[in-house]
């Protein structure tokens, strides 16, 4: 049976729900997928950062009261030594869920680019690394013999990327059109209720679907880096930030969303990704007026979804969360099963 040491970086809510995962499932999940998982590293902002070889006691750091830190535990520090960790521990896959960057993407590109470089394969969900280094980054994997896995990157535990890459081989796609973000599709909904944009925005962190600060969901820049990730993955577009457009929920007034809604229509906030007929590729971010039979237009609350287009099947939608802590953790572990497969198949080929 094969065997995989992890090395988790960041221990925040998603870390954490990994780290419940394979405590809660670890030997269900052995049995079902043909391989055992251990943590032998931990680092993150608060704890510090702790180191095992042996594997760490997941049930004994979950519990730690608050306040606590690694600093009291055998190969336990106050002080996170990200890249430190990184390169010496024994983990043969780093699973990077720190914050996200949106302007250079760190520290979380320098966390794979050392893990890759010292040939560790890499599972994030962090959309700054994917959209702004995705490219240099898988040539360090192939350069080094390891895998760059990002499938929580655009739609949490939601499949897209695997969907239309893998699943959809053959398939000529000319179109993706996406509810990608749960904060700005939350606040339109309740902004079609009657609620005006600050009280619906109130209202969706007191339930905790937006952050303290919710500029980066209103604006449209959490979707501009997805829809950077869906061009770059799944159109082979090349594109950087500045060259999507990008307009946010912020210039709706609530009178606009009445008016629509007593016509039958809804406003969405909707990421794009199009090749015309001669192969050039446009992407934007932008609130559009939809009309019933749109397959976005039934997309409510925090739900996240996607339609493809393409020559053959027409177009696919495919819909699910698109945030939560145990969702995003099932796409890591996704992408541990990704990385598993990928290693199998290259020890078939070796024999």
């Amino acid at each position: 049976m094969n065997h995989h040491d992890l090395a988790l970086i960041g221990f925040g809510g998603v870390n954490r729900a990994l780290a419940e995962i394979i405590r809660d499932r670890g030997d269900a999940l052995a049995d079902e997928l043909g391989f055992t998982l251990r943590v032998v590293a931990i680092t993150d902002l608060r704890l510090g950062s702790l180191v095992q070889q042996d594997g760490i006691d997941l049930h004994h750091v979950l519990t730690l009261p608050v306040g606590a830190t690694f600093a009291g535990l055998p190969g336990g520090e106050a002080v996170p030594q990200n890249e430190d960790v990184i390169r010496a521990c024994g983990a043969d896959i780093v699973v990077e869920a720190t914050f996200t960057n949106p302007v250079d993407g760190e520290p979380a590109v320098s966390h794979v680019r050392a893990a890759l470089a010292s040939g560790k394969s890499v599972t994030t969900t962090n959309k700054g690394p994917v959209a702004l280094a995705a490219a240099a980054l898988n040539r360090l994997a192939a350069e080094n013999g390891v895998r760059f896995e990002y499938e929580g990157s655009v739609m949490s535990g939601t499949p897209v990327l695997r969907l239309a890459k893998e699943t959809m081989k053959g398939l000529r796609i000319s179109r993706v059109q996406g509810v990608l973000n749960g904060t700005s599709n939350f606040v339109l909904g309740r902004m079609e209720a009657g609620l005006p944009l600050a009280d619906a925005v109130a209202e969706a962190q007191a339930l905790g679907f937006a952050e303290a600060d919710p500029t980066a969901d209103i604006e449209g820049s959490d979707v501009q880096l997805k829809v950077v990730i869906l061009a770059n993955e799944l159109f082979g577009a090349g594109l950087g930030v500045d060259d999507v457009e990008r307009r946010g929920i912020d210039g709706i007034r609530p009178e606009e969303v009445a008016r629509a809604a007593a016509e039958g229509r809804r406003w969405k906030l909707v990421g794009t990704v199009a090749r015309d007929d001669a192969g050039r590729i446009s992407a934007s971010v932008e609130p559009l007026l939809l009309d019933a039979d749109h397959p976005l237009f039934g997309i409510s609350g925090a739900t996240n979804a996607v339609a493809i287009t393409s020559d053959l099947l027409g177009t696919v939608t495919m819909s699910g969360p698109g945030a939560g802590r145990e969702e995003t953790a099932y796409a890591l572990l996704s992408d541990i099963i990704a990385i598993d497969a990928r290693q199998r198949a290259r020890a078939e080929v070796v024999r």
